[in-house]
This record gives C-alpha cells, structure tokens and sequence, in this order.
C-alpha cells in the first residue's frame, strides 16, 4: 500500500488536481509520484502465476478522502471532485457535496479499482471538476495492489 497525504488546506481551480506528499511511498516502482503535485503514475507491471500464464492487466485500488469546502469569495453549489485517469473521468468516482454556507466543511470519500494494461503505465489524478475553485483539507490517496498483497 502507498499512501499520499496534504493536511494543509489549498485552494483547487476548477480542473485542478488537488497537490499531495509523500507519507508511505511505494518503493517497488510500482507507484511514481512526484512530490508535491497530484501527478501518480501506476505501473503495469504483471508477474508470472504459479501456473505460468499472466493476467492481461495489473489491478490497482485506489482510495480518495478529503474534506471540501467553498471558499469565502465563492458560491454555493455543488462541489464535485472525481479520480481521472489518463485525463479521462472515471464516473464511479464523482464524488458530490452541496455545503450551506461558504467556508462550511464535508468530507468525501471513494475507492475504486482500476486495471492497467500489463507492460503500460497509467497517469492518476485527483481533480476538482466543478465549475468553481474548492477548498479541500486533510486530502489522502492510497494506491494498493491487491493482487500482490504489498506495494510498498
């Protein structure tokens, strides 16, 4: 499992990606990101089976909580956030929050799965996808092989 984490609060621009640091890095290459962005680049690297054949595509969970809010200058709407990969939105992630006030704090949360094609790489990102710039705190990912138990 590697984990990133941002405890400060940043302001996120509309097609942003929210800026996280290194807690627990994987060390195997399996994971690359570069300190202090929100730029994640995920192996696709498959391992032989016990039975000699390989799987077509490495199989990452991925795993995103913030808490968001509206900034005092901003507007209530809907805040939405969601995980895209290679620059495309992944729909199961859209994370949604309506706060009634500015400056008013919800948390938002979601793990997905996501296969990368065995020998390629996949760039992740989280982004505010909204229409308006958010303010997102105590923001952590985790990025976790499942399939070869540890990533670190």
């Amino acid at each position: 499992m590697a984990l990133y984490i941002n405890n400060a609060e940043q302001t996120i621009n509309p097609n942003e990606s929210i800026v996280f640091y290194d807690a627990t890095p994987c060390t195997r290459g399996l994971v690359k990101h570069r300190e202090g962005t929100g730029s994640f680049l995920l192996s696709g690297f498959v391992p032989f089976s016990s039975c000699g054949c390989r799987a077509r595509s490495a199989e990452y969970l991925i795993s995103f909580g913030a808490n968001v809010a509206i900034p005092t200058d901003g507007t209530i709407e809907e805040i939405q956030v969601a995980i895209e990969i290679d620059g495309a939105t992944i729909p199961a992630s859209l994370m949604r929050s309506t706060p009634a006030a500015v400056e008013e704090f919800d948390s938002i949360s979601r793990t997905i799965n996501a296969d990368v094609w065995r020998g390629c790489c996949e760039a992740v990102t989280v982004k505010n996808v909204g229409t308006q710039p958010i303010l997102v705190s105590e923001a952590s990912i985790v990025i976790s092989r499942p399939d070869l138990y540890i990533t670190r």
